[in-house]
């Protein structure tokens, strides 16, 4: 059947399936969903093996190939890349191109790997396996708090990921910049020696205190009550109370009376992260698969806009790195670009080819434009840097076109 002979006949219902159509791509247009780049499949993992104090050599030849036969028992496997060197291992896992879905396989490469971990050495930390370094985060926060300490703002920062995790464009919040806390026992040798203890003993006293271990039930009627023993630590002053007993000695003395007792953070840090000179924690969150970055960057919005109202004066969530605005810009700058196009056709071809064959050409751009968005929707396609770039670049095509067909 001649299809244009066919839409020409029965102008009606060609017009009013074109008009259908439209209005289907204009819909999908604002549904679909925006991103600053098109999603992609990572299909490299991370093995990674500390082995304190060996060489390079030890590393090789009592982890690395360890590990390496075990990963090439994986079917999906590509090729395996891996640097031996001073204390640590680092394995690259490599997948084929075809495969797609990578969490079965990850699972794999975990099993494998933790059955050779039974063949390492003692003082291997490890293997780790790392499958998400590829991960973006197009939203970055800066959480800072004048007279707060990192254990303060640490707890406000998980707070504030429980409420993003709750946006349905989220995939997932890390916070950076947080500081391990430390109880540190500061003894003075003299002190010890006057008392007959030594540093391990000591240590061993407080190892043995510090412990939970099973109390058993108690069966009361129909129910069953579980008993746990006390004598873990709860805070710093519960640790200055805990009673030593000297060796040798019938003689009791409190750890206070020992040693010097503080709290603090792991020095030196291994990360530190400052917002405009001020030490703060970063909050960086991830678009899930498929989202729309636009609808997240005004949920993110409206939730910060909350949040600063709940939270005392002098904590404060700066925005450090907004995507959805770059992206917004981007596709802001498409539709004007496609404006311009429709409106520089028009007038050139209403001028060289007169009105109605003008009107044609130029009606063709937007109406092909329209229904490409809807044909995105269907096929998945989201609009971002590449499929935008992609579509203004057919831009001189389709006047090519419409020319032909007019």
């Amino acid at each position: 059947m001649d299809l244009t002979r066919f839409a020409l006949e029965r102008r009606v219902v060609t017009g009013t399936l074109v008009v259908v159509l439209v209005l289907m791509g204009l819909q999908a247009f604002f549904n679909l969903p925006r991103s600053e780049d098109p999603g992609f499949v990572i299909r490299v993992a991370l093995v990674t093996t500390y082995f304190p104090g060996a060489s390079p050599e030890r590393v090789e030849q009592l982890v690395t190939d360890k590990l390496e036969k075990a990963i090439q028992e994986i079917p999906e496997l590509d090729f395996i890349s891996s640097q031996s060197k001073t204390g640590v291992s680092i394995i690259y896992v490599n997948v084929l191109e075809r495969y797609k879905v990578m969490r079965p396989i990850w699972d794999d490469l975990r099993r494998k790997v933790e059955k050779a971990s039974r063949e390492l050495p003692q003082g291997v930390s490890g293997p780790f396996v790392n499958d998400e370094f590829g991960d973006v985060f197009g939203i970055l926060l800066g959480l800072t708090g004048e007279g707060y300490d990192y254990a303060e703002l640490k707890e406000i920062a998980d707070r504030v990921r429980d409420q993003l995790l709750l946006l349905d464009d989220v995939a997932k919040v890390e916070i950076s910049g947080a500081q391990e806390e430390r109880v540190f026992v500061e003894y003075n040798n003299a002190r010890l020696a006057e008392l007959g203890l030594s540093p391990s003993q000591l240590r061993s006293i407080l190892d043995s205190r510090n412990i939970i271990i099973p109390g058993g039930s108690v069966t009361v009627g129909p129910e069953r009550i579980a008993l746990e023993p006390s004598g873990n630590f709860e805070s710093v002053e519960d640790l200055s109370r805990a009673i030593v007993s000297l060796p040798g000695r019938q003689e009791l003395v409190s750890l206070g009376d020992v040693a010097r007792i503080t709290r603090g953070y792991i020095d030196p840090p291994e990360a530190k992260m400052f917002t405009n000179g001020t030490p703060s924690l970063g909050l960086a969150v991830s678009l899930r698969d498929g989202g729309d970055i636009s609808r997240l960057g005004v949920e993110v919005e409206a939730l910060l806009a909350g949040l600063r109202t709940a939270y005392p004066i002098g904590v404060d969530l700066e925005v450090l790195n907004f995507q959805p605005r770059t992206v917004d810009t981007k596709v802001r700058e498409f539709v004007v670009n496609l404006l311009e196009a429709v409106g520089i056709v028009m007038l050139v071809m209403l001028v060289m080819l007169g009105l109605r064959t003008g009107l044609v050409v130029a009606s063709l751009i937007p109406t092909t434009m329209v229904l490409s968005f809807l044909v995105m929707s269907v096929l998945d396609i989201g609009l971002d840097q590449m499929s935008l770039a992609s579509l203004i670049i057919a831009l001189g095509m389709l006047v090519d076109n419409a020319i032909v067909m007019s």
